[in-house]
Order: structure tokens, then sequence, then C-alpha cells
């Protein structure tokens, strides 16, 4: 089986082709030409749907991701999906949104497919072990950061928010409070950083994380892939699938990891907690905050 190459840049994909072109059957050339051309519309194309395109058969697609180094289609597709996700502009997203959900009457049912999708890759792709390392890291930490930039920072106040029930010192890292690492200036051996970052990355995020790596704190990232950047810098990465190509970048799954990873850590706590909610229950009844 071939091990699959790593694509992040699309300069690197179009070199990989050229390189390996000439030793290339008359269909593989095909699909070369094609995907160089295409790229964005072949990373959600099916083998047999490529093959059709192009005038191949499906196994020849097979062949030729096999060519470029890959130990199948999926993976190549997975590469150049990659790709996209970290690479397209906005307004290139806004155009290929335009092609996938053109229909008015298929554009509720296909975003809420491709939600369901990405939570059951997620659940297929995410190791048990990084979860409940996580879940340690976070539990075991004398305190606990959660940052998360752009449309990130829902996610990570979200986290922080009910993380804050449940641990004794929790911080979001808020823009309005100034500069991140300003607000870390205090972090250590010890504490924790929980990195929430998805394409196209924040630049400020990753800093962020190297500046805890570097004060001795330990790194969770919260993030798309074990070839994220700051999965890289990372003691444990979580990963969460996000294969939906819009100007829109849909955080369905990673609330939903969000979420386990909080039941994760109520659970280990539950005894502490108990105390903690029953005294909240009769502060919320004092001051009538609900109905």
């Amino acid at each position: 089986m071939n091990e699959d190459v790593n694509i992040n840049e699309k300069d690197g994909l179009m070199a990989i082709m050229n390189e390996k072109y000439k030793t290339m059957s008359k269909g593989q050339k095909l699909l070369a030409r094609y995907t160089m051309e295409n790229y964005p519309k072949v990373a959600f194309m099916t083998a047999s749907k490529l093959g059709e395109t192009v005038g191949v058969s499906e196994s020849t697609v097979v062949r030729f991701a096999n060519a470029l180094g890959f130990s199948g289609y999926p993976k190549f597709q997975d590469a150049l999906q990659e790709l996209i996700k970290t690479k397209l502009t906005t307004v290139e997203r806004v155009e290929m949104a335009n092609r996938d959900y053109s229909s008015d009457s298929k554009i509720l049912e296909n975003v809420l497919k491709t939600d369901i999708d990405n939570i059951k890759e997620t659940m297929d792709s995410l190791e048990q072990k990084s979860y409940e390392d996580a879940i340690n890291l976070m539990i075991s930490a004398k305190k606990v950061y959660v940052m998360g930039l752009r449309s990130s920072i829902y996610v990570a106040k979200y986290l922080g928010y009910y993380l804050n029930y449940i641990l004794d010192d929790v911080v979001i890292i808020r823009m309005d409070m100034g500069e991140p690492i300003e607000q870390m200036m205090k972090l250590g051996p010890g504490d924790v950083l929980i990195a929430i970052s998805f394409p196209r990355y924040s630049r400020k995020t990753i800093q962020v994380a190297r500046f805890a790596k570097n004060r001795g704190a330990k790194v969770i990232a919260l993030t798309d892939s074990n070839n994220a950047p700051t999965a890289k810098i990372s003691d444990v990465v979580v990963t969460v699938r996000n294969n939906m190509v819009s100007f829109v970048d849909s955080l369905v799954p990673a609330f939903s990891v969000a979420n386990a990873l909080v039941i994760g850590v109520a659970m280990r706590e539950k005894e502490d907690i108990m105390s903690y909610f029953n005294q909240l229950e009769a502060i919320w009844e004092k001051f009538e905050i609900y109905e």
C-alpha cells in the first residue's frame, strides 16, 4: 500500500502531477489535465463521476490516485478537499456554493445531510484516546484557557461557558479584552490551552498555541486535521471533520464534540458539581432567573 503524500499547496500538487505525467497512461494523463484545471470540482466528485466526466473507467481513476502516491481515491480526494478548505478565498467559496447549492429546494436538504455526514465522519475518525486524554488534561489543569477566533469564537464561548460550571478556573480568551497573549501572562506549567481553529486557520491562534507551549503549558487542539497548524504543536489533537465548502463555516460537528468534552468532564466531576448546582438552583430561584 502506498504511503499517502501530503499536499498542502496547490503548486505542490501540480509539481507531483507534472513529475509523474510522462509515466502515466493515456487515461491517467486525461485525468491529470482535468484535475489541474478543475481541482475544486474534482475534490467533491466520486471516482465513478470523475471517470464518467473525463471518459475513463473508475479503475483508471483509482490507478491515477495510486500513481500520485495515494493508497486510494478517497485519500486523494481528502488531500484535495484539505487544499480547498485552506486555500480558497471567500469569493471562490461563494462561487462554489453557487454551483453546489443552486436550487433553493435542495439547499436545506443538502446542508443538513452534509452536517450529518460530517458528524458521522467525526465519530469514525476521532480517536477515543485523544478524547479521553483531552478530558484528563482539563480535569488536572490548574487553569484552563479556551481560545478561538473568527467563527471559532462561538465554539470557544460555548465550551468555556459550560466548563466554567464544572472546573475551578476557566478563562475564555476575548479579543475585546486586549491581546490574547496579554490575557495569558500568568499561564505556565500545569495550565492548559484549548486552541480551536478551522480553515482558513487564524494566524493569531497558532501564535498563541506556540506561546502556551513555550511557557510550559499543555495544548489541546480542536481542529479539522492532524495536519492542521495547531495540531502540529499540540499535546492532544481532537479532530472534527468539516467537508462543507462554503463562505459559511459549518460549526455543527465542532459544537457536538465540544458538547461531548463538557459531558465527559462533568461525568468525572459529578459529585462535586452536584453540590455546586444545588447552590446555583437556590440562587436562580431567589433571583427569579427563570420563569
